[in-house]
């Protein structure tokens, strides 16, 4: 597989956008390493991917599995959690920033490897990279298709099963403050690309299924209307809305510098995007919901957004929630 710098991918992604030539791509959290290929390129035996039904998976290679799912996951310590939590704090309440997305690193013990979770998980936009990673992620980063830009940040998970749980995560204030931030500040980044950008809904709730149960996610959907050349610029547009807002916060360039201090890990691909062109439209996911491997050992990254309202044993628990895989 081959990886470049960001300057190169910015090139070669323009180019393929004049010629209108099909590509997928995965670009890290830091924008440091950059894949980009050619469907035809793609060797299935080093990367597997479905964006969203766009896929290198043959019709009827789906190998059969109804083994059971063992999946035993060992949180970072309420300690060790809160260590990084109390960093984040303290800059949020001296007014460095109003919303940081807060990450770990979970190791877990499970009997499937990277490619059975990727056959066997369900989620819009699918990706396993062998021996590095696999993600299955419900939410989509930017589309853009007929001249228009759209994005659906995702913010607020609830337990579906609670009473009330669409009321109660509706209603809950400190979910509201920071949906309405991460709202604004991706309409902002699309105000940089785009013309005439509003919000077309606001916070509306999709419902995921988990091997651990039933959750809600509330997001909210932005447009934008880009220029009629857009095709000829679009690795400089893609570039330039990265890193996503809803897995860094606001400010994003200084709080990026408060997760570099507050995390204990690196994020990698993790919360990066992941996406393709079909030479005439756009779709992408950013890569959350994230399983990695390390040597025998798996790790799940996972995290959520840490404003002033925000409660250290919420927060956590909030982190443990999402270590799951969507397979039911």
């Amino acid at each position: 597989m081959w990886f470049c710098k960001k300057e190169e991918a910015v090139r070669h992604i323009n180019q393929l956008g004049v010629c209108g030539r099909p590509f997928v791509f995965a670009i890290d959290y830091k924008q440091q390493s950059v894949w980009v290929a050619e469907p035809e390129a793609v060797n299935p035996d080093e990367l597997l991917y479905d964006l969203n039904g766009f896929t290198n998976v043959v019709p009827g290679s789906v190998p059969d599995s109804d083994k059971p799912v063992e999946w035993k996951a060992m949180p970072v310590s309420r300690d060790s959690y809160a260590a990084s939590f109390q960093r984040v704090a303290d800059h949020i309440h001296a007014g460095n920033s109003y919303l940081v997305n807060l990450t770990c690193a979970t190791p877990v013990e499970t009997n499937l490897t990277l490619k059975e979770v990727f056959y066997r998980s369900r989620a819009p936009y699918r990706l396993c990279m062998k021996d590095r990673f696999v993600v299955f992620s419900p939410e989509i980063f930017v589309r853009i298709d007929n001249g228009f830009i759209y994005s659906y940040p995702m913010k607020g998970t609830i337990d579906a099963s609670l009473p009330d749980a669409r009321e109660h995560i509706l209603a809950d204030k400190k979910e509201e403050a920071e949906h309405a931030t991460i709202v604004d500040l991706i309409r902002n980044d699309l105000s940089q690309v785009a013309t005439e950008v509003v919000v077309e809904r606001f916070r509306y709730i999709d419902e995921l299924q988990t091997n651990k149960g039933r959750l809600l996610q509330v997001s909210s959907e932005i447009r934008g209307k880009l220029a009629d050349d857009w095709t000829s610029s679009l690795g400089t547009l893609l570039f330039c809305l990265l890193p996503a807002g809803s897995i860094t916060g606001a400010p994003k360039k200084k709080t990026m510098e408060i997760i570099a201090e507050a995390e204990t890990y690196e994020r990698g691909f993790y919360t990066g995007v992941m996406g393709y062109f079909d030479g005439r439209k756009l779709d992408s996911a950013v890569m959350i919901r994230f399983l990695e491997q390390q040597g025998e050992q798996f790790y799940f990254k996972s995290g959520g957004g840490i404003t002033s309202k925000s409660n250290l044993q919420s927060e956590y628990n909030e982190m443990k929630q999402k270590v799951y895989v969507p397979i039911y």
